[in-house]
């Protein structure tokens, strides 16, 4: 039986000053076990910051609280985290065994690896779909694609309690897009965790969110996808009304 998170997310009046400047205020939204909530807005609407915040790399105001599926608060939740893009060093011998390894590891992962340990990063690649032989591969030589579907393995390892994907197919070819948002969707399938989204391209929102929220250094609307999308707010924020208002 697949082990499923059915924890939630609750966001309280977050807010965010940087040197005097208000980034965001009275942030509040919740993510549902089983459900995917697509952040959008332009460049400079807040989305990083948010991420960055419940990442606990900034500091806050507000609250977000972390619920069990009965209810309880988890006072040390696990956050998955699938960033745009891993800046590394291409050359780097790390291979992709050694950084799977090391998310258990209790020990430096270039003095060998443990059966266990090996073991648990070949079932953890193969949970996304990877091949074993990827293992062996150092991470300068993955695709595009293939550094995705690691690093998706390597969020997932514990089971999160929060995903969050930051534009996590930003370098990814089209068929490899399709075959991420189709395992992402599988595992919230099967794990029921809360998945928050960034992304730019509104027809990945339609087609996988099942929530969506705009932001501008606030929550402006959030709601099923199809509602939130239909909003003059939206409708406003990404000139969907343009070609309309041309073509009149």
């Amino acid at each position: 039986m697949a082990q499923t998170c059915q924890c939630s997310t609750n966001i309280q009046h977050l807010g965010v000053r940087r040197h005097g400047d208000v980034i965001l205020h009275d942030v509040n939204l919740e993510i549902h076990h089983g459900e995917i909530l697509a952040l959008i807005g332009q460049n400079g609407a807040g989305k990083s910051t948010l991420l960055k915040a419940l990442l606990g790399q900034i500091p806050y105001t507000g609250e977000v609280v972390f619920h069990d599926a009965s209810g309880a608060r988890i006072r040390s939740p696990r956050i998955g985290y699938v960033p745009q893009n891993l800046e590394f060093d291409r050359n780097t011998p790390v291979t992709v065994l050694d950084m799977l390894s090391a998310n258990r590891a209790r020990f430096p992962v270039w003095l060998g690896h443990k059966k266990e340990a090996a073991a648990a990063a070949k079932a953890a690649l193969e949970r996304v779909g990877g091949d074993a032989a990827l293992l062996k591969k150092r991470l300068g030589m993955l695709s595009g694609g293939e550094l995705q579907r690691v690093l998706l393995a390597f969020a997932l390892e514990p089971l999160p309690d929060l995903l969050l994907l930051d534009e996590p197919v930003s370098a990814v070819d089209r068929p490899g897009i399709a075959r991420f948002y189709d395992l992402v969707c599988h595992m919230r399938r099967v794990h029921e965790m809360p998945i928050l989204l960034v992304s730019h391209d509104l027809s990945h929102v339609r087609r996988y969110a099942t929530r969506a929220a705009l932001l501008d250094h606030t929550v402006v609307v959030s709601g099923p996808v199809e509602e939130v999308m239909d909003t003059p707010a939206v409708r406003e924020t990404f000139g969907l009304d343009a070609g309309k208002e041309e073509s009149a």
